[in-house]
């Protein structure tokens, strides 16, 4: 797998000062939490989800949930899980062997999550899928807390030790204990007690923030980003403040999703600048992200890195690709990074840009730079006169 793996090689070339690196599922976590980039939900009853995968894989995504819980109903859950027998069973089947390692290789298959609502279903669907269990990254664990987490976390632990299977976990904060005000210190200490204790089979911690909305009957419209939701950007800060530090105690927290619906009426004007698809002769591309009210998903991917999100859940495939695009790495950011990091700055100081823009200092600046060059590694670098237009309309095409 590889970001932008699906647009033609010499298209890549063009765009990427450094491509984007390949990557397996068998990759380092640090690796694989950065590549989730926008992960695709899909309801586990579909029933061509093989197909869909493929689909998808094809436009560009490299990381998808197969959802047994919120979004299917309560009766069809049995039905969901005899479907994901099956659909696995059908990816298997369009593996390829490796002529360097003789072993058999997944075609077409991004990395794969079961979310679940129960841990009994960890070890019953890796029992029940088989063989196929290789074609499976983990599991996303819902409604997650200290007291929640403990059960979900040892049943991962059991069915990767009976199926050999190296499986990762996704827990999702989106409980109300979260969320009130009076309970959040506690249950914040208590999750990052608990993801410490299981470190190595955390990949990332995804944010429900549907679910803190609906504790207030709340729901944003397409001109409203996560981050205007008062209640809801606090949240976001202090799951931050506690589990994302880059310290080596943090995580990878990636960016909630956007619930994208078509209003009659906008309330306010457009947010996406002329200026920028203009330079890139590609104004048809802006007017048709306004009319399907994606520029409001474009501001919040910009306020999740800013935030210390990174990557997003995603509910539509027509949100990934500007996903994708806003976490290539610029080339002015590379160049920052790599200034910052070279070996003859470890003792500190202050210095000019490249860019002769702004003042890098080497101490304040240096976790930055290192989370720069890891999603530089991943998603590549873009050439000096690249910019995102550029690397949307490339993805849209591909």
């Amino acid at each position: 797998m590889r970001h932008f793996g699906h647009i033609p090689s010499a298209t890549r070339a063009g765009l990427f000062h450094r491509e984007p690196a390949v990557f397996t599922a068998d990759s380092p976590a640090r690796t694989l939490a950065v590549a989730l980039g926008a992960t695709l939900y899909s309801p586990a009853t579909r029933p061509r989800l093989a197909d869909d995968v493929r689909k998808q894989v094809a436009r560009g995504v490299v990381s998808m949930v197969l959802c047994l819980e919120d979004s299917i109903g309560d009766a069809d859950v049995e039905a969901g899980e005899d479907n994901l027998v099956r659909q696995f069973a059908d990816l298997a089947a369009g593996t390829v062997t490796d002529a360097d390692t003789a072993t058999d290789t997944p075609a077409d298959v991004p990395l794969l999550f079961i979310r679940v609502r129960e841990p009994r279903q960890i070890t019953d669907l890796v029992d029940r899928l088989g063989e196929t269990v290789r074609l499976l990254s983990g599991f996303v664990l819902p409604k997650f807390t200290e007291a929640r987490g403990h059960a979900f976390l040892e049943a991962l632990t059991r069915a990767e030790r009976t199926s050999g299977r190296r499986l990762f976990a996704m827990p999702v904060l989106e409980s109300p204990e979260l969320l009130h005000l009076e309970t959040r210190a506690e249950t914040l200490a208590g999750i990052a007690s608990i993801t410490d204790k299981y470190r190595e089979r955390v990949l990332a911690l995804r944010l429900g923030v549907t679910d803190f909305c609906s504790a207030y009957g709340l729901r944003r419209s397409p001109d409203m980003t996560a981050y205007d939701v008062k209640i809801v950007s606090h949240v976001i800060a202090d799951v931050v403040n506690v589990l994302g530090r880059s310290d080596g105690t943090g995580f990878t927290i990636t960016g909630p999703v956007w619930e994208y619906f078509r209003l009659g009426e906008r309330m306010f004007k457009p947010q996406l600048r002329r200026s920028p698809f203009l330079e890139g002769r590609a104004e048809d591309l802006r007017t048709a992200l306004i009319e399907h009210d994606l520029d409001g998903l474009l501001r919040e991917i910009e306020l999740d890195r800013a935030n210390g999100l990174l990557g997003k859940t995603c509910i539509h495939p027509t949100h990934v690709g500007p996903v994708h695009a806003l976490s290539v790495v610029s080339h002015e950011e590379w160049s920052d990074a790599q200034d910052i990091l070279r070996p003859e700055r470890d003792g500190g100081g202050v210095l000019r840009s490249a860019y002769t823009n702004k003042m890098n200092e080497v101490k304040p600046h240096r976790a930055w730079a290192e989370r720069t060059l890891l999603r530089a590694e991943v998603f590549g670098v873009a050439k000096e006169d690249v910019g995102f237009v550029d690397l949307l309309t490339a993805g849209l095409a591909g």
